[in-house]
């Protein structure tokens, strides 16, 4: 029965995370009327961003601020240094009913997807 049961779970938990795609492996087009929102603290962003960046720290709470202020209309894009702050971000802002935005994850994996450079 273990022998059965490990090789299942195995490919229960490979099945699971091949479903969890991000925008990270893929190519991402953004258009010039899209917003590239920044997460990480102003630290960060000042060693390097992508161009054209709006930061909105998301540990000091000026993101969870700003969210009545966005225009749900608008198409975001998402980034931070890890893609654990972009994640909870997007799911804040696909809980206050923004339905066009895009999980970047890392600030490295965003510009490889978007083709936008890092500036400082």
């Amino acid at each position: 029965m273990r022998r059965i049961l490990f090789p299942l779970i195995a490919l229960g938990l490979l099945v699971g995370l091949a479903g969890c795609s991000t925008a990270e492996a893929d190519s991402v087009k953004v258009g010039p009327d899209a917003v590239v929102l920044d997460v990480r603290t102003p630290q960060e962003f000042a060693a390097g961003h992508l161009d054209g960046a709006e930061l909105l720290d998301f540990n000091s709470g000026d993101f969870a601020a700003a969210i009545p202020n966005l225009d749900p209309g608008d198409e975001y894009f998402v980034y931070c240094r890890s893609g654990n702050r972009s994640g909870q971000a997007v799911a804040m802002l696909e809980a206050a009913g923004f339905d066009n935005v895009t999980d970047l994850g890392a600030l490295e994996s965003a510009a490889s997807a978007t083709g936008i450079s890092i500036v400082n």
